[in-house]
């Protein structure tokens, strides 16, 4: 239990940097329950849509060494701020551009992050 809240607020936490960075990323109402709950958004597309679309772009994968990957970020990120918008939840995504270079920061803080906070097994 204590693992998935710690990965849950090192998400946020990510969702934070990215917002704060990319001028196309805007959170409104009430930032850090915006955070918690798109982090667990993005962890629902994560889990469910992501390997799928790594399946239909496998070719691509190949094909690019595994930088289409960013691509596949890009997108559950822009997914999952679309379905946030529909949930209510303050979190904007204006084009693709934005969740392509926040989808990026997110991964790099992510692993940052996750590298500093040792995880007991």
């Amino acid at each position: 239990m204590t693992k998935l809240l710690i990965r849950w607020f090192v998400s946020a936490l990510a969702l934070f940097v990215a917002a704060w960075l990319v001028p196309g990323i805007q959170v409104t109402g009430t930032a850090w329950i915006a955070y918690a709950l798109m982090a667990v958004v993005l962890g629902l597309v994560n889990a469910l849509v992501r390997p799928l679309l790594k399946l239909l772009t496998c070719p691509l994968i190949l094909l690019t060494l595994g930088l289409f990957i960013l691509v596949v970020n890009g997108v559950c990120l822009w997914l999952a701020a679309w379905i946030a918008n529909q949930l209510g939840i303050g979190f904007h995504v204006t084009s693709f551009g934005a969740a392509f270079l926040g989808a990026l920061i997110v991964s790099i803080v992510t692993v940052v992050l996750s590298a500093l906070v040792k995880e007991e097994d």
